[in-house]
């Protein structure tokens, strides 16, 4: 017997749970009818449902009809219990949409319709009570098929008018009713799967006419969905039972779950730890009553007994979590308690109520000592407050309630953060975009793994994902934004995870003050019903209320009006209509979604939020300097950013091959400068410009210029003769030629254990551990130091030119090897410079000599480095009992450290003399 999971939506009063009677009682599983107005229905068993005749909870049931098993899923219909509505959709296998005769598509019937589309279910229409005398089938069905569908078709006629009707929507079904003059089974029940076709049934739940029909139907046309064979699981919803007992409802969609199983996921609401919990109890349930069973096959719905860390929308074993809900609550409202007593003591047991609806958000504020709730509407609200009187005996209230504002951004950023701190660091560059209204947030990476690891790009979108990200207007949560990791750098030895929280959430803000932010209120979808005579007013009204309307019709006495309003200026507003039109006036309101704020500059002002004060969400970068951290802020950090931008001026990102390692923004080359040279040499004079940038920015060379044959001492003084005599003329000779460190990088990193063992591991962290060797190497030997690697295999890569700390940095243009960069520099340069070469290529090698530079293996090298490092701290030792600090010229940070563990109290800095 095949399985089928199908759920009931309608709007409010439409007939919804007395036709889920009438389908159980058709089923078998049932013996009477109950109804809603007798308070007797059998899935509305709660006794706030049963009090206010209107369904709160979604329920579920099981019956037979033919050869389906169906587990049926009663949804509410008031739009303030529209999330647990929606939370059902996501295992649904097919939906019944219920439509009441008397009052035709409603705003929340067209809201349901969206709904069902997002999800990709297929739809069985019932159009209920046509028992009563102003029940038109063809009008209704016309209306339907203006409304929602041209393929909604009436099931159940007359043959041959059937099979046109269901032709004319479909390519494939006119085909096969040309060619044959009938329609097959099996090619229906594909176009009503496919959602190319929409059965209509007309009849009335209440006397169970039509309601054998649409079982029939539903027999005839819906298909044994496949499933595989590993386990899956989507969660859909939490409850407890009488006992207190946290149930966990999800539908099985791949594999066997069974009794006493392990289950692994992760929290999502208060925690991201992974957890591993039992299954104690498998239930089946159908209204208040449960069987146990042992175990549930792949589309069988189910509650299980014994996970305490499970939430709705979850996805388990093979499954995915859900997207986001697209309804949600538009308004927040502080949480009163009684006097005397404090509401942090009740925020447990208020986090039960948010478990069974995540919507409600409940957040605790320390500073004001508040408890505050999302709600749909004041209906909510009420049950809401029932509830919490029921299961933890207090009375609370709530204040009049505020709009729930959301951010986005009308212009494209790239967000930098750094968290640099001593023995931390990290820096990340976002790419925030606008999105499409409605798309929430996206988050993807385009960052090369050579740049960033990939564990370490997985961390960064984790952080993206787990904080809800604060705007720069109000301090509302964003939304409608593609926010892209396009460039990274970690260390290897100093970073640790949380430091890429810290850059990732610090990027993120610092690209919001930079961007254009576009404040966002919620928007309602509304029809407004109203005579004739008061047209004029309804109009004025909308007008007023910066709403957008058309007079959609004018018939027999009453005008409709439809549109879109701003949520914020509707309280009340249904009041006022059933006044001025004297109780004839109708307004239908459902939540449209977000769209820019008619009031922006108002509600900003109103807020008083400084975001720069926002010590939560801060947009400032940490960078280290002489041993310690100091704060950078938001508009200055791409000025001491350690990452080129990535984002090119015209908006677009660089592909994943084009991301390389770059130097401090402030003596980066542009993107479009690189583009330019791509097929020119990097020539000695460009090299001399750059290198003097860097080695004399802090020396007295960038000021004046010292006199020829005059020295001076360390105080800035002439030196003088030991008997006082005047001046001592000092004669200098020949000046010494600059000296050239070429390092052939890729061929050095392969060359040193270390670094070829560590480069299995990390590519990246190996070239980093190199330039980190050299920059020491540097500030020892005070020669140039130029690392040359490899990018000749990247296609269209420009010759790059970059700095790291106190050397340069350069990446070959496409078809030009490593060897061939430091061959033609040779050549051109030996008769001016001191050249030498660090490599252990043979061929490059005899080529070298050839040029008359001096060459150096990769062994030669490391012993050069080890004996300078030797020397360096011999110096120090041999100094240390006199002096407390050391000022050393153009050491990396932490450099002396590395030389000489255990001296904390050497430090380096930049020197001013030279």
């Amino acid at each position: 017997m095949r399985q089928l999971t199908l759920g009931v939506l309608a709007h409010v009063d439409a007939g919804k749970t007395t036709l889920s009677e009438a389908m159980l009682y058709e089923g078998g599983s049932l013996r009477r009818l109950g109804r809603v107005d007798h308070k007797d229905a059998f899935l509305d068993n709660y006794a706030l449902e049963r009090a206010r005749g209107i369904t709160i909870f979604s329920k579920q049931a099981r019956f037979c009809f033919g050869d389906m098993s169906v587990t049926l899923l009663d949804t509410p219909g008031h739009v303030d219990f529209s999330a647990e509505m929606e939370r059902t959709l996501q295992v649904l296998d097919a939906a019944v949409l219920v439509v009441s005769a008397g009052d035709g598509v409603q705003a929340h019937t067209r809201t349901l319709w969206r709904l069902l589309k997002r999800y990709g279910l297929p739809v069985f229409i019932f159009i209920n009570k046509m028992d009563r005398e102003n029940a038109h089938k063809e009008k209704l069905l016309k209306e339907l098929q203006r409304e929602l569908s041209g393929c909604c078709v009436e099931f159940g006629g007359e043959e041959q008018s059937f099979y046109e009707s269901a032709a004319l929507c479909d390519e494939e079904l006119l085909e096969q009713f040309l060619e044959k003059g009938r329609l097959e089974r099996e090619q229906i029940g594909e176009a009503v799967w496919e959602r190319r076709l929409f059965p209509c049934y007309f009849g009335s739940a209440l006397k169970l006419l039509g309601v054998r029909e649409l079982l029939a139907g539903l027999e005839a046309y819906s298909r044994r969905p496949e499933y595989p064979t590993e386990f899956g699981a989507k969660v859909f919803k939490i409850t407890r039972d009488l006992q207190g007992n946290r149930l966990t409802h999800m539908k099985v969609t791949g594999g066997i779950l069974r009794a006493k199983a392990l289950l692994r996921g992760r929290a999502a609401l208060h925690s991201q730890e992974a957890w591993e919990e039992k299954v104690n109890q498998i239930r089946l349930y159908s209204g208040e009553k449960y069987e146990v069973t042992g175990e549930v096959q792949a589309g069988g719905v189910c509650t299980v007994a014994g996970l305490t860390h499970t939430y709705p929308g979850e996805g388990l074993g093979r499954e995915q979590d859900s997207p986001l809900p697209m309804l949600e609550p538009v308004m927040n409202y502080r949480i009163e308690f009684p006097q005397g007593q404090d509401g942090a003591a009740f925020l447990p047991m208020l986090r039960q109520l948010e478990e069974e609806d995540p919507m409600l958000r409940i957040v605790w504020k320390e500073e004001s000592r508040e408890l505050h709730a999302r709600v749909m509407g004041q209906v909510q609200l009420e049950i809401l407050k029932s509830l919490i009187a029921e299961r933890f005996g207090v009375e609370v209230s709530f204040d009049s309630g505020a709009i729930i504002y959301k951010e986005t951004i009308a212009d494209t950023v790239e967000g930098v953060g750094h968290f640099e701190p001593l023995r931390h660091y990290a820096e990340v560059h976002l790419l925030l975009e606008p999105g499409e209204p409605g798309s929430g947030l996206e988050f993807s990476t385009r960052c090369s793994e050579d740049m960033l690891d990939r564990s370490w790009q997985r961390l960064v979108l984790t952080h993206l994902e787990e904080k809800t990200h604060r705007g720069v207007l109000t301090g509302a949560p964003i939304t409608d934004m593609k926010i892209t990791l396009v460039s990274g750098r970690s260390h290897l030895k100093h970073t640790e995870g949380g430091d890429f929280r810290q850059a990732t959430y610090r990027a993120v803000r610092q690209g919001l003050m930079e961007a254009e932010s576009v404040l966002l209120e919620p928007i309602y979808e509304f029809r407004l019903q109203v005579p004739e005579s008061v047209v004029g007013r309804a109009m004025t009204d909308m007008e007023k209320k910066h709403g957008t309307f058309t007079l959609e019709q004018s018939t027999e006495g009453t005008a409709l009006l439809a549109g879109t309003v701003p949520a914020a200026v509707m309280e009340g507003y249904q009041q006022e209509v059933l006044s001025y039109t004297k109780g004839l006036g109708q307004l239908f309101l459902s939540l449209k979604g977000y769209a820019p704020c008619h009031n922006e500059e108002e509600i900003v002002r109103q807020s008083g939020y400084d975001p720069e004060a926002d010590g939560e969400n801060p947009s400032s970068s940490v960078f280290c300097s002489h041993g310690a951290g100091f704060v950078v802020p938001w508009y200055q950090v791409k000025e001491y950013m350690h990452l080129e931008s990535a984002w090119k001026e015209e908006g677009t990102v660089p592909k994943e091959e084009e991301v390389s390692l770059l130097g401090p923004a402030a003596k980066r080359k542009s993107a479009e400068a690189a583009v330019e040279r791509e097929e020119e040499w990097i020539g000695t004079e460009e090299i001399d410009a750059i290198l003097e940038k860097t080695l004399y920015a802090n020396s007295r060379r960038s000021g004046s210029r010292k006199k020829e044959g005059w020295e001076r001492n360390r105080d800035g003084k002439r030196a003088r003769s030991e008997a006082g005599e005047g001046v001592k003329r000092v004669y200098q000779g020949r000046r010494q030629r600059p000296e050239y460190l070429l390092v052939d990088g890729y061929n050095i990193i392969f060359a040193w254990e270390e670094l070829r063992e560590l480069a299995k591991v990390s590519l990246d962290g190996a070239r980093g551990k190199l330039l980190d060797i050299l920059c020491n190497y540097q500030g020892i030997r005070q020669c140039r130091v130029i690392v040359v690697f490899d990018a000749y295999r990247v296609q269209g890569h420009p010759t790059e030119v970059t700095d790291y700390h106190n050397i340069h940095v350069v990446y070959t243009r496409e078809a030009e090897t490593a060897d061939r960069y430091i061959e033609k520099f040779a050549h051109d340069n030996t008769g001016r410079y001191d050249i030498t070469v660090a490599t252990s290529d043979g061929l490059e090698q005899i080529i070298i000599r050839g040029q008359g530079c001096r060459l150096l293996s990769a062994r030669d090298l490391q012993e050069e480095i080890r004996l300078a490092g030797e020397r360096l701290r011999e110096s120090f030792l041999e100094r240390q009992s006199t002096d407390k600090a050391y000022l050393l010229d153009g050491l990396a940070p932490g450099t002396v450290q590395q030389l000489c563990p255990g001296e904390e109290n050497i430090t380096s800095a930049p020197r001013t003399d030279k």
